[in-house]
């Protein structure tokens, strides 16, 4: 039998929902219209005058070669971060969900991480990767193995993405361990019985099945890609050499609290918000339609 909750005194309900809603209305909503305010604006480096510009602000910034490669860059950094964040969680989840001694321990130990901070966890990959006194990176140039992320741009794209996809995939890791618990041991017990191998079995059945939890970790990687990794790439490369990891987020920052120019930052904050939210509509829009409630 359904109940239904019923609340004697109408008022009750807004009070239980304010303090959400204030906190939404203080740290998303009045900052993102600051942020297409001053889109449209440009000021001076103090702030003293503000000139009313209309669309300027957006038409230098698609005219300017460099934000189309910073663009580039995104691209490539929240796709390779998305892929082996997404891909190893699962092999790790899949290895978890066996019947081995210690799995507790083993599921706790890579729970761990997601506990780190990023800029705590950019400075770990220093230690492995720095040319002169990271582990990996010392090793690979004494094996005559040249690698100097700090002066190559393709070294230090492969090591931002690595340290901002570590850093992801014991969240990554506990939605697709819950998945998997879930699947009812009787359907692949079944597919075992009719003579489907395990790799068979994972993908005809166990895959489609975790279709919900893949599908929600990939809008959740794709926002913490775009919003999450600035902590990680100010950290190990500050969006080095030469602009080569300097992703949107990055560049807005840089715009606006390094070089104080407001109106471009807030113009690209704006861009980076509109196309965070026509991926998630996307997403939902013809992604959803292949996955299996």
């Amino acid at each position: 039998m359904n109940r239904k909750v019923v609340f004697e005194q109408k008022l009750l309900p807004y009070l239980l929902l304010a303090p959400q809603l204030v906190v939404t209305v203080v740290f998303f909503f009045w900052p993102a219209g600051q942020a297409v305010w001053f889109a449209f604006l440009r000021q001076d480096a103090f702030g003293i005058r503000t000139t009313f510009v209309g669309l300027e602000n957006f038409q230098d910034l698609f005219a300017d070669p460099l934000y189309l490669e910073t663009v580039r860059n995104t691209v490539v950094f929240c796709t390779g971060v998305t892929l082996i964040a997404l891909s190893l969680a699962l092999v790790l989840a899949v290895l978890a969900d066996r019947q081995i001694r210690g799995a507790g321990l083993y599921r706790t130990l890579l729970i761990w991480p997601y506990a780190i901070a990023p800029a705590i966890a950019a400075v770990l990959w220093i230690f492995l990767f720095h040319p002169q006194v990271g582990l990996f990176g010392r090793a690979l140039n004494d094996a005559g193995i040249p690698f100097d992320y700090k002066l190559n741009g393709n070294q230090a794209m492969l090591v931002v993405i690595l340290a901002a996809a570590w850093k992801q995939v014991s969240y990554n890791f506990i939605f697709f361990l819950a998945g998997l618990q879930s699947i009812p041991k009787s359907v692949l017990e079944a597919a075992a019985i009719d003579g489907a191998r395990p790799v068979r079995r994972f993908w005809t059945i166990t895959f489609p099945l975790l279709s919900p939890t893949t599908f929600f970790l990939v809008v959740v990687n794709l926002v913490y890609a775009f919003f999450e990794t600035f902590g990680v790439i100010d950290a190990l490369t500050r969006g080095g050499p030469a602009k080569a990891t300097e992703t949107l987020i990055y560049r807005a920052y840089v715009d606006g609290r390094i070089n104080l120019d407001l109106g471009m930052s807030s113009a690209q904050s704006v861009v980076l918000m509109i196309v965070v939210i026509a991926l998630t509509m996307i997403q939902f829009r013809f992604i959803e339609r292949r996955v299996h409630y």
